[in-house]
């Protein structure tokens, strides 16, 4: 059995025609359901929606009225389409603002192409200087906070597996404002460490032999530290 990625199934989603609402003939949203399941707690069954969001739609304005008289509560109705099968439903909402913030606009899928284009551009950079021993290259990227999450990441633990004794001193008192990259900066120097058996002088902070026992740049006993 083949599983489709939420991406893909975004991506069949897109090349749809977006429905129309059967109760105001406006075009509907895309929209992306939320973590919390709906009604009898089973899911949404879908990642994403349709849904209308046209506050003058005569479903959303008389569904005020309704829920009041009916259940008691402050709530109305919006129409709801699955893209699966194009069946119309009603989905509760309880404020005129309620489940707008999962609308999937366009700037967001924009922003999102542009997340993916950047992190294919630096993962093939990435691949060209491992196979040319660029360590240059790949600290420009872990450095650089305006390269994709992703693409810093990897730069990280290639740094470690390529990367020279020059390569420690730019990226040791960096604070990189994410745990993983830190994490992986901070394992891939005690890597470069061991490929050079080298260490970090405990007083002055300069690189030393592992078995030194003295400190060449600042004379202090290390032996044992």
């Amino acid at each position: 059995m083949n599983f489709e990625t939420k991406e893909q199934v975004l991506e069949k989603i897109l090349s749809q025609e977006k429905p129309k609402c059967p109760h105001c003939g406006k075009e509907m949203n895309l929209w992306e359901v939320p973590p919390v399941s709906m009604g009898d707690g089973l899911g949404w069954g879908e990642p994403y929606l349709f849904v209308c969001f046209n506050d003058e739609c005569s479903l959303y304005n008389q569904g005020w009225n309704k829920v009041q008289e009916d259940y008691g509560h402050n709530a109305s109705y919006r129409s709801m389409c699955y893209p699966s099968s194009g069946t119309f439903e009603c989905m509760p909402v309880f404020s005129q603002s309620g489940a707008t913030g999962q609308v999937v606009d366009e700037q967001v899928l924009m922003q999102e192409d542009m997340l993916k284009e950047a992190i294919k551009k630096g993962f093939s950079i990435l691949a060209g200087c491992y196979v040319e021993k660029d360590d240059v290259t790949i600290l420009r990227l872990l450095l650089d906070a305006t390269e994709p999450v992703r693409v810093r990441l990897k730069a990280a633990e290639m740094i470690g597996d390529i990367g020279g004794l020059e390569s420690i001193d730019p990226i040791r008192n960096v604070k990189f404002g994410n745990q993983l990259i830190q994490k992986q900066v901070d394992e891939s120097i005690k890597k470069i460490h061991e490929r050079h058996y080298t260490r970090e002088c405990p007083f002055c902070a300069e690189i030393i032999k592992k078995r030194a026992n003295v400190c060449k740049h600042c004379s202090k006993e290390v032996a044992g530290i």
